[in-house]
């Protein structure tokens, strides 16, 4: 089948009849102008701290761990043909490389690429000084103030991707936006993947489980994009973790050469513990992130020289008292710095930090620490923001209120990314002459010509005196989240599908499930 034509969403009747400064913001917020952007282009540089000399040190420390203690790859005999056909040294399942062999090898990687979504127009672009915001990935419980913390369902995924859709300051569909775990585990990637596809015409991630569920995911992508379109273009992407410290299994490399030899591209991610997984020290954490995400990308380029590819890290901290992990603290939004300089050094597209937080609820805390570390994410220069909104609890909760409220600083972000115009409007030299020394700005005609567009807008913030917020119930921000994200599902509306598209993937499943028994585990 071919590349579905360029679709566009239609505003539902009853947004169009809104009357006031609710519906102009509402058309600003959620309108097909703001849709109109599938990606922000930074225009406000990145943030480097690190001299020359000391990322050169860094560097020379990863060097010396590919070097002298090297990498293990467990059970995949492939990927150690595809080491000693580099030139790796490889001893049982340890392999070690000479330093400048992995950059060697990466040099066939793409600078920037394109991630195709089946409607043409929400397509992104990916390196670079592009910036897209994904929701977060991989919580096994949901939350919302109505039903409290419980385990995540295939409604609750739909849910979540319905939300995405639906916000302009989201630009990607994610993945494992939430485990679905009324699904056998076995079959649950099927449902997740048509879920994006169904309910959503962006960009979306596949399953990394297993490298049969892999290929299954980008299978169901051929169905929608076509054989040969897939071929030449990248229009998924897997989220493979490494096995930290050090350690490369089976069930991710295979994954991981699942997704290359397909032209799709792996997003290739070490998940440290400074004082767990990795030293409590963040040069050394940051060695170490940078030797296990270089193993991993040159690994897809043995696959499949060319084939797209994201450099990827996620450094935390942990209680040291406890054992237990932080998430949101300073140490790794800093390092997250540095490793964005390493990754425009190795000329990758960057996927780094994200709104985390270990709060259990969507409030203060939460936001703090989520601000913290998605400041980090936009200043280091991530192009890939995985964990954009909904994150709560470490990681182990996605939340309906925490999703809204993220999404919103999302929205705040796009106006901060852009940074300032310098044009004759924006110098608004006009408006000082017709208002003149100690008059006021609020009814000129530059205010008026400007005012709709002059400053980002929240959906949820509450802007009114006390007084009136007071008497409208007192609602904090959690609780206007509460409501905003049912009123989000309410007016939601599919983006259309091709009806044989949908009849092939429901075909596809249908075949598939019944060709295994259920799986719990």
């Amino acid at each position: 089948m071919n590349v579905i034509a360029p679709e566009t969403q239609t505003e539902p009747a009853k947004r169009r009849e809104r009357g006031g400064r609710n519906a102009r913001r509402e058309q600003r917020s959620h309108g097909p102008e703001a849709h109109g952007r599938p990606y922000i282009v930074r225009n406000i540089p990145t943030y480097d701290i690190l001299s020359e000399e000391n990322l050169v040190r860094i560097e020379q420390t990863a060097d010396r761990i590919l070097a002298e203690i090297g990498i293990e790859f467990r059970d995949d005999p492939v990927a150690l043909d595809h080491w000693r056909r580099a030139g790796a040294k490889v001893e049982g399942v340890l392999v070690k490389f000479e330093p400048g062999l992995l950059r060697e090898v990466l040099k066939t990687a793409p600078a920037t690429f394109t991630q195709h979504a089946r409607n043409p127009e929400r397509s992104v672009e990916i390196g670079g000084k592009s910036v897209v915001f994904s929701p977060a990935y991989g919580s096994p419980f949901v939350m919302d103030l109505d039903k409290g913390r419980r385990y995540g369902t295939i409604e609750d995924f739909r849910n979540f991707v319905k939300l995405a859709q639906s916000s302009p300051w989201l630009h990607h569909s994610g993945g494992t936006i939430c485990e679905p775990v009324d699904v056998p585990v076995n079959k649950r990637h099927l449902d997740m993947v048509y879920s994006h596809i169904r309910y959503s015409d962006r960009g979306f991630m596949g399953s990394v489980t297993s490298e049969a569920r892999a290929e299954d995911s980008i299978d169901m992508a051929r169905i929608v994009f076509g054989d040969r379109f897939v071929d030449q273009n990248c229009v998924i992407l897997g989220n493979v973790n490494v096995n930290s410290p050090l350690v490369w299994d089976a069930t991710m490399t295979t994954a991981l050469r699942a997704y290359a030899r397909a032209n799709q591209a792996a997003v290739i991610v070490p998940f440290i513990l400074g004082g767990a997984m990795g030293p409590v020290t963040n040069a050394g954490a940051i060695a170490q992130s940078l030797a296990e995400t270089m193993a991993g990308c040159a690994l897809t380029q043995l696959e499949r020289p060319g084939a797209p590819v994201i450099f990827g890290n996620f450094l935390s901290s942990m209680s040291l008292r406890s054992g237990s992990p932080t998430f949101g603290t300073p140490e790794p939004a800093i390092g997250s710095m540095v490793i964005g300089q390493l990754a425009r050094r190795l000329n990758l597209p960057l996927r780094c930090s994200g709104n985390f937080t270990t709060s259990k609820l969507p409030d203060a805390h939460a936001m703090n620490e989520g601000t913290m570390s998605m400041l980090a994410a936009v200043h280091c220069g991530a192009n890939f923001i995985l964990h954009s909104a909904g994150f709560l609890d470490g990681l182990l909760s996605m939340s309906y209120e925490k999703f809204v409220m993220d999404a919103d600083f999302c929205g705040a972000l796009h106006t901060y990314l852009d940074g300032v115009k310098i044009d004759d409007n924006q110098l608004a030299l006009d408006a000082f002459r017709e208002v003149g020394p100690g008059s006021h700005f609020f009814g000129c005609a530059h205010t008026m010509a400007n005012y709709e567009t002059a400053f980002w807008d929240s959906a949820i913030a509450d802007n009114e005196p006390y007084e009136k917020w007071q008497a409208a119930g007192s609602d904090d921000a959690a609780k206007r989240a509460n409501k905003r994200w049912k009123t989000m599902l309410a007016e939601y509306e599919a983006p259309p599908l091709d009806p044989g598209i949908d009849e092939a993937l429901q075909d596809f499943m249908t075949r598939k499930k019944a060709s295994m028994e259920d799986a719990w585990y």
